[in-house]
């Protein structure tokens, strides 16, 4: 583990034996059942929830997690708000807002992470033919965002701003319905927030060529006016059928929880994501990898009390 990180973790642990926060599993080991809020039904969010809900009931029979569908990141932080969920999934730039009270949520929510999990790639789709090189080539234009309630929708109406991008005609749709609007020419582009490649735009790929419109350079824009959570990265050559590197933004996706969840399930659940983590579907690209190095790196959204027992006692 590298110095930050480690120092990041000694101070959190400090602080929470210093208030008697830290808790450690019973002797029994956690019980009863959560929520986990995932995404849309089939994505990438809903497989990876299921997967960790069947490892946890796996290694902690006694405690059951319930996978919710939903629209995704921000409509997840609506729900652990106001007390339908337990767990959710959620980009970080929509989490760092949930606990902010800023952008979509009117007042700071109770909410903190158990890890950081893999990058997601901002994708910015046209077909193969499409004139639009840019950003600045959206303007007038009909572009999907993203599902509404989405992290997608959050990042997209961010770059379209950094990039001074201002009459866009927006709509709001999910990954299927922006393909299947793309493919019918109702948009000119979409975005997509995700693992690069996107099962569902290599598919689509391979019916029609498409490309991705370069996003490289917003990264520090948006740093500035958002806070540290975006990074700039190149979505590999050959994804997508695509002959060169293109250069864009990611986002982290956190496994983040309501501030009351209790520590041993906190800590147990953050132990399976490392115990199991062979086993998780991640995003098959650079910076995916569920690391332990980098988990503790949740920005401003704080580790949850549970969490940072469970780093100390694994990790020092």
């Amino acid at each position: 583990m590298s110095a930050v990180p480690r120092r990041r973790l000694l101070t959190l642990a400090a602080g929470a034996l210093a208030t008697g926060a830290l808790q450690g599993c019973s002797a029994d080991g956690p019980s009863g059942r959560v929520r986990l809020a995932t995404g849309p039904r089939g994505g990438p969010y809903a497989i990876f929830g299921s997967r960790l809900a069947d490892e946890v009931h796996r290694a902690h029979d006694q405690l059951a997690v319930r996978v919710l569908t939903t629209a995704a990141s921000v409509e997840n932080l609506h729900m652990l708000a106001d007390g339908r969920a337990d767990l959710a999934l959620s980009l970080a730039d929509s989490a760092a807002d949930a606990t902010a009270g800023r952008g979509l949520f009117q007042r700071p929510e109770p909410v903190a992470a158990l890890a950081r999990l893999y990058l997601n790639y901002l994708h910015l789709v046209v077909p193969a033919d499409s004139p639009i090189k840019e950003p600045g080539q959206l303007a007038g234009r009909t572009v999907s965002l993203g599902a509404a309630e989405s992290g997608t929708s959050v990042t997209a109406g961010r770059v379209l701003a950094a990039a001074g991008v201002r009459r866009v005609r927006s709509v709001q749709l999910g990954l299927g319905e922006s393909i299947a609007a793309l493919t019918g020419r109702e948009v000119a582009a979409f975005f997509w927030s995700g693992g690069a490649p996107t099962r569902a735009i290599a598919q689509l790929a391979r019916r029609r060529p498409v490309r991705l419109v370069p996003l490289g350079g917003l990264a520090p824009a948006l740093r500035r006016e958002h806070g540290p959570v975006y990074e700039s990265v190149s979505i590999p050559a050959g994804v997508y059928g695509l002959n060169a590197p293109t250069p864009t933004v990611a986002t982290p996706s956190y496994l983040v929880c309501r501030t009351d969840l209790a520590a041993d399930t906190a800590r147990a659940v953050t132990g399976v994501l490392f115990e199991a983590r062979a086993r998780l579907p991640v995003p098959d690209a650079p910076g995916s990898r569920l690391d332990e190095r980098y988990a503790i790196g949740t920005g401003t959204v704080p580790l949850h009390r549970g969490a940072a027992a469970y780093y100390r006692a694994v990790y020092g």
